[in-house]
């Protein structure tokens, strides 16, 4: 996507370069338009450095090729962040005194902005109003968030973090192909308790879990998180349960399953746990040179959902293997899904510097026969998007 992101002169406009490098990490191509006064805050090659393209500033830059018209009209996506309070009025009242301003008029793309400003000026009537005035006519407004502003003030009208404009203006784009549709899914690792202080556990940190949560959110679906011990923020728009081990993630997931449409079992789930947890420390002058010890099985909860699944429910498992070779890979996965009765399985590659934990994952998606039905790499976002594309097939 070619998306457009304004730079207004606030001081939340440092946070701006993390914005910009979260739609570059997205996949999209992104382009700058800054104003004068955003540039006495954040330096123009900063801005290049992070988009990845040259910065317009100018309204009279480019007059031969209609700049100040042509930057709008190729953008799918416009983003303001942060936005002012001059240029909330600014767009509220139609004003384009600046490149800015004239690539928003010019542009038949939704506008997303994130307001940044002293809650006195984004609580003043004149600023309620413009706001007012721009969700009417369809603008999404993300934030502001209540913190710490400038100086020792503090309320709302602190800048949105950077992730959470990236996630809603993305949601933007997000075909609505899953309104009305029940999801659930779960996140992250479990642990399995050892005695008060030590536990068994994986590496996985939610991530992938969690930006398929968000990326159905984006598309209408009504989700269910089970997270398991996550190492990541999870946002009010989907019901959270949180969970530690294995059994109390099977409790939980066991317990929602029977009222969605699709669930998405992508936490990575202990097979074992200890037989028996200790009440106290475990001391190393009793337990002495070797400590034994004794692990059963966990319950098989993928397949216990892909069999007691309701009629028309979607179960889709998580697969994730150290294998290298691409065909023992795929071997692996098609041998997995057959145990399991899952409709589809998402096989990835994990190891010590992949999969767990990063933000980037590369993955194929099986069928019940064994079959590729597709094929993702990319941010975890954009995977997660090419996942739910292959739900959405099998509603279709």
């Amino acid at each position: 996507m070619n998306i457009v992101v304004g730079v207004t002169g606030g001081i939340a406009a440092y946070k701006a370069v993390n914005v910009i490098r979260g739609l570059v990490l997205a996949g999209h191509d992104v382009h700058v338009v800054a104003t004068d006064a955003a540039l006495r805050f954040v330096g123009k090659p900063t801005l290049e450095a992070i988009s990845r393209n040259i910065v317009h500033t100018d309204l009279y830059e480019g007059v031969a090729e209609v700049r100040h018209v042509a930057i709008g009209q190729a953008a799918d996506l416009i983003v303001i962040a942060p936005a002012t309070a001059n240029t909330i009025a600014k767009l509220a009242t139609g004003l384009a005194d600046d490149l800015l301003g004239n690539t928003v008029l010019a542009s038949r793309a939704p506008v997303v902005i994130a307001p940044a400003m002293h809650t006195e000026m984004w609580q003043h009537p004149a600023t309620v109003h413009n706001i007012g005035v721009l969700r009417s006519r369809g603008v999404t407004v993300v934030g502001p968030a209540v913190g710490q502003l400038t100086g020792a003030d503090s309320g709302p009208g602190r800048l949105e973090e950077p992730d959470e404009i990236v996630r809603a203006a993305l949601a933007v784009l997000e075909p609505k192909d899953l309104v009305g549709r029940r999801i659930l899914v779960s996140a992250g690792g479990t642990r399995e308790a050892l005695d008060p202080v030590r536990y068994l556990g994986n590496r996985s940190s939610g991530k992938q879990g969690l930006a398929l949560a968000l990326a159905a959110v984006a598309r209408g679906a009504e989700v269910t998180l089970v997270g398991a011990n996550l190492e990541v923020q999870t946002p009010a728009s989907m019901r959270v349960v949180h969970v530690g081990s294995t059994l109390e993630l099977a409790a939980a997931v066991q317990a929602a399953a029977p009222d969605v449409d699709v669930v998405i079992m992508a936490a990575a789930v202990a097979d074992y746990r200890p037989e028996s947890v200790a009440e106290a420390k475990i001391k190393k002058e009793i337990a002495g040179d070797r400590l034994t010890l004794e692990l059963v099985k966990n319950p098989d909860i993928l397949a216990g959902l892909a069999e007691t699944r309701a009629p028309g429910q979607i179960i889709v498992g998580f697969a994730a293997e150290t294998e290298q070779d691409r065909e023992a890979l795929l071997a692996l996965g098609r041998a997995k899904i057959a145990r399991k009765g899952s409709d589809l399985l998402v096989l990835n590659r994990v190891g010590w510097t992949e999969g767990f934990g990063t933000d980037g994952n590369t993955v194929v998606v099986l069928d019940r026969r064994g079959d590729i039905v597709m094929e993702a790499s990319g941010s975890k976002q954009t995977v997660a998007d090419r996942i739910l594309d292959a739900v959405v097939a099998r509603f279709a």
